[in-house]
């Protein structure tokens, strides 16, 4: 009898970690994208490999900073506000989990989720047409003064508990290690032993030809619903007809509420609508990616260009890119590297999947057959491999030695 397949629903980072892992598991999988492999949030990231990115949005005292970072012309926080009645709901929520107990359990999850992820990226793609997309590297902060790198020393202190200590760089030491950087920046935070995807779109199409050569199949298909017998999935249909299956992996996104709440989920899931700026020939390249304190955003050395990407805009999925979080990249861009010149940019907005306690889903909805493995915010990249080989390993009924009930789905049900 032919094994029936695991079928995973999504062809983002996650998605596709889980088809390789589940094949080299010996696993059947198809995997099912309603669009072009890659094409979502996994597109447009800042292609860093932030492991010591460990420290969630809702740290303590959010509250009180929240209407300065909405008002001010210097904060990367946007919201359209007509969709301010919808989002309230899971916006007090979140905003709940804005204190201290709740910001070190949040960063202790993450850490065991993103806090190895060069070395997961690098076990998925070693030996394989994805690995030369792959880059290990230094990855520093950019701050004006010490003055302002002290103001995040709560921040540094939780990436230290999590083992990530930076090596600090200042005065004419900041140009000597980064040439790039105007004389505006006087100080470097830089972690080592990261690393960053030279294009992010290159490197997930080269992980569909790893699958596709392994023996796992790709379908372009819109998946309208997944079928239960007894509780437990069956088949997957879509536009394109319907897929038997042993079980199901749901990793959509920030489109997985309307999946989910059909199998008795109902998930706070919100889109960080997140934007970038490919500055495209530009006049140089920088040694390593950089994340831009003031701005909180990344600027990245890509095949493509100079990639600054980054951004919390909040305004739900259906509303076109806003100019607000375009015009201040392009503003501190400016502020940051006054010499660089270009001839010409892309711009991009993609939805990231922001849970209301800022982790990720990852394991069975129940007893349902399906594996939810979305909810990475602005870490999907870096936390998607080993996302797709922690599911891979629960599929496979692999034991492991780490504890993963702080990202169990049930405590959404």
């Amino acid at each position: 009898m032919n094994q029936k397949p695991v079928v995973i629903i999504g062809g983002g980072i996650v998605g596709i970690a889980a088809a390789i892992w589940l094949r080299r598991m010996g696993k059947a999988v198809i995997m099912v994208d309603r669009g072009a492999v890659g094409m979502g949030a996994s597109y447009g990231n800042g292609g860093v490999l932030a492991a010591c990115g460990v420290v969630p949005v809702t740290g303590p005292g959010l509250a009180l900073k929240a209407p300065a970072m909405l008002f001010g012309r210097n904060y990367p926080l946007f919201l359209r506000w007509g969709y301010l009645p919808k989002l309230t709901p899971w916006l007090l929520k979140f905003m709940r989990h804005a204190n201290d107990a709740d910001t070190r359990r949040i960063a202790k999850g993450l850490t065991a989720v993103i806090g190895d992820s060069v070395e997961q990226h690098a076990a998925l793609s070693h030996g394989t047409v994805a690995a030369p997309w792959l880059a290990q590297s230094d990855y520093a902060f950019a701050y004006k003064n010490r003055a302002a790198f002290e103001a995040d020393s709560y921040s540094f202190g939780l990436r230290k508990e999590a083992g990530f200590v930076p090596e600090l760089i200042e005065g004419p030491g900041v140009q000597a290690y980064e040439p790039a950087l105007g004389p505006s920046t006087t100080l470097l935070a830089v972690m080592k032993n990261h690393g960053y995807i030279r294009s992010p779109i290159a490197y997930i199409q080269a992980l569909a030809e790893v699958l596709k050569a392994e023996g796992g199949e790709i379908k372009r298909a819109e998946v309208r619903d997944i079928e239960l017998k007894d509780g437990r999935a069956v088949a997957v249909r879509t536009d394109q007809g319907s897929i038997d299956c042993e079980s199901v992996v749901l990793a959509t996104g920030a489109w997985s509420k309307p999946l989910a709440k059909k199998l008795g989920l109902s998930v706070p899931l919100e889109t960080e609508r997140g934007y970038h700026i490919v500055f495209k020939n530009p006049s140089f390249t920088l040694r390593n990616p950089l994340m831009i304190a003031e701005g909180k955003f990344v600027a990245t050395p890509m095949e493509g260009g100079l990639r600054c990407a980054g951004i919390v805009e909040l305004g739900g999925l259906q509303a076109g890119p806003s100019k607000a979080p375009l015009g201040f990249i392009y503003r501190k861009v400016r502020e940051s590297f006054p010499a660089l010149e270009y001839e010409g940019t892309e711009e991009w907005m993609g939805h990231r999947p922001t849970l209301s306690d800022s982790l990720p889903v990852i394991g069975e909805i129940g007893k349902t057959g399906v594996f939810a493995g979305f909810g990475h915010h602005h870490l999907g990249l870096t936390g998607g491999p080993k996302t797709g080989r922690i599911l891979a390993e629960m599929i496979s009924g692999r034991a492991s030695n780490t504890d993963y009930a702080a990202f169990d789905p049930k405590r959404f049900a």
